[in-house]
């Protein structure tokens, strides 16, 4: 079972503040969760065909390059005001 400083530690990573009665009940339920994950663990999968092999999916995936845009004044014409070459918008603050 997790102890109470790791489940405040876990909850202090993921910026939540959590009471006593919080930390009691989340230590309890993430130690559940770990030891499912344990038990997970223990399955044999070695005759288990990967997903893509079963459905014919494969992932695609493409070249990030950057590409310039000369088309900046079709863009700009869309905005509905324009202020030294800027989207000029209501102030939000």
């Amino acid at each position: 079972m997790l102890s109470k400083d790791e489940v405040k530690k876990i909850a202090s990573l993921a910026r939540i503040e959590l009471s006593e009665s919080e930390v009691e009940k989340f230590q309890k339920d993430l130690s559940t969760v770990l030891d499912y994950v344990d038990e997970l663990k223990k399955v044999d999968v070695s005759g288990v065909d990967e997903v893509f092999e079963v459905t014919g999916l494969v992932n695609v995936q493409r070249d990030d390059a950057a590409i310039v845009s000369d088309t900046h004044e079709g863009i700009f014409k869309n905005a509905p005001e324009m202020k030294d070459g800027f989207y000029k918008v209501k102030a939000i603050l």
